[in-house]
């Protein structure tokens, strides 16, 4: 029993940083069960904040009365608890999938810069991991299972019990008298998970008792070797790198198909995206990184989208379309922009202020995003010009704009956030303040 904790007390030693904050992810299974037991006795020794999340799927009639359980564990341990209510659609084809992605998106809302993100997995799950990689056809990078650590949002995931059989898990609970969660969608022989849990690894362990640990021993072996790679083309992916996170094409293509689609997926593992198989990574050489030099090209994937812009690769969120939304602004007022564009404000300030107060007055003040149609006359420039020109001299990416603030009156533009002030509302006595979040 304490041999448990003792592992879990160093491997959270290793990656902990100070002043941050450990968030575990609460199903109310075994595992979870016996983690927030871990965590509790590890915040006592260490002082340590932590919180716990319970996702309810809403998929059993039991849920309500699990996150309700849930609650009361944390509440007994003085460990906050937070409960995320989700709707999935049943009929889902890929059930399991839509609910482990929506699940981690909530988790998402709790991690901050450097937080780490604790989840129960241990060697058994590890096997099952494997197993599903290998139906869908995985090469060494799915074949290697899940990590230990890595990053993940603003901060990192760690498992802790990665190394662990369920049966020693079961043992510390059994000792300690813990209570858990019994899902009974966990014998659902329709999932893919449940199906290899139940009817395949029982026959192969039966068979060979050791099989479990020699498919762990594949798993890193396989993570040994996508460490490699990396290690060998990573000065290849930095000179492809550009300084926003794009890829340079020109670079790219100086490499052989194996070796760019290697630096393409380094690309999506840097920024913590569902690495691309086989099929998208050829749409996003052929169909993005080869369209038509006056193409606008987009390729769509389920976690995020790639642009084309001056001979670079984007890798970006889904963007929702905003470019028909106006807001109306008092000065000195603060408004949220959509789809986390940040904060926009136009404030008195005499000393910074560069757009003239007096041509302002008491008019209304309009924020708009589409450009079409509106011309300006940038301070410093000779000539007034439609914003689709003036949007290309400054290289504004076309995905772009139609997301960026574009401060009107009176049906002129006064300025466009980040780019200038029109020539006419130039002055001094109002501050454009735009605190982005990201475009």
């Amino acid at each position: 029993m304490n041999h448990l904790y003792g592992y879990f007390s160093h491997i959270i030693n290793n990656y902990y940083i100070n002043n941050t904050k450990i968030i575990l992810g609460l199903s109310g299974g075994l595992d979870s069960r016996v983690m927030l037991d871990l965590l509790a006795r590890y915040r006592d020794c260490h002082r340590i904040r932590c919180i716990a999340v319970h996702v309810d799927h809403g998929l059993s009639q039991f849920s309500d009365n699990w996150a309700k359980q849930c609650v009361r564990w944390c509440a007994d341990l003085a460990i906050p608890c937070h409960v995320e209510r989700i709707q999935l659609n049943v009929s889902s084809p890929s059930l399991e999938k839509v609910a482990r992605d929506i699940r981690y998106q909530f988790f998402k809302k709790y991690i901050k810069t450097g937080d780490l993100f604790l989840t129960g997995h241990h060697s058994d799950d590890q096997v099952e991991t494997f197993f599903l990689a290998l139906k869908r056809g995985s090469g060494p990078k799915g074949l290697s299972a899940m990590p230990q650590y890595m990053p993940y949002h603003s901060g990192f995931i760690l498992r802790p019990l990665l190394s662990f059989s369920r049966t020693l898990i079961q043992k510390y609970a059994q000792k300690k008298q813990l209570c858990w969660i019994e899902d009974e969608s966990n014998n659902d022989l329709r999932f893919d998970r449940n199906f290899i849990r139940h009817q395949v690894l029982p026959t192969l362990i039966k068979r060979w008792s050791s099989f479990s640990q020699s498919v762990n021993q594949s798993a890193m072996l396989c993570a040994d070797q996508e460490i490699l790679l990396d290690e060998l083309l990573s000065s290849s992916f930095q000179a492809a790198l550009y300084p926003d996170g794009s890829l340079l094409i020109k670079e790219l293509n100086k490499h052989s198909q194996l070796a760019r689609n290697r630096i393409i997926r380094m690309w999506f593992k840097k920024f913590c995206r569902l690495m691309p198989n086989g099929k998208c990574l050829r749409h996003i050489w052929q169909q993005v990184a080869l369209a038509k030099q006056d193409a606008n090209p987009l390729l769509r994937f389920s976690d995020g989208e790639i642009r084309r812009f001056k001979q670079r690769l984007y890798l970006l969120d889904h963007m929702i379309d905003i470019s028909n939304l106006s807001f109306s602004l008092k000065l000195g007022d603060t408004i949220k922009l959509p789809d986390n564009l940040g904060f926009f404000s136009v404030k008195k300030n005499s000393r910074l202020g560069t757009i003239s107060l007096h041509s302002i007055g008491k008019k209304k003040i309009n924020i708009i995003f589409n450009p079409e149609g509106l011309s300006a006359h940038p301070l410093g420039k000779k000539h007034s010009r439609k914003l689709k020109k003036i949007f290309q001299e400054y290289s504004i990416p076309s995905w772009l704009r139609r997301r960026i603030p574009i401060l009107v009156v009176s049906s002129q533009v006064v300025a466009v956030a980040g780019l200038f002030v029109d020539k006419k509302f130039s002055g001094q006595g109002c501050e454009l303040i735009w605190k982005k979040t990201f475009l």
